[in-house]
């Protein structure tokens, strides 16, 4: 399914960048242009990044800011 219309980017595309080691928006949109034009799909991307690398990420942020 497209995810990013604009740069014509697949979910597909975005889970083999998270694999390849993108880990943020920032990250897909160097990589791939996600969220470069209207940003629609920012929400979208990063619910497959999630996926990929799991919420386990999202704890770690709010223990980092509590530190």
């Amino acid at each position: 399914m497209y995810v990013c219309v604009c740069k014509a980017v697949t979910d597909r595309q975005i889970r083999e960048a998270a694999l390849g080691g993108a880990r943020t928006l920032k990250d897909l949109r160097r990589d791939l242009g996600v969220t470069r034009e209207c940003g629609r799909c920012a929400s979208c991307a990063h619910d497959c990044l999630r996926e990929v690398h799991g919420d386990a990420k999202t704890p770690a942020k709010a223990s980092r800011r509590s530190a």
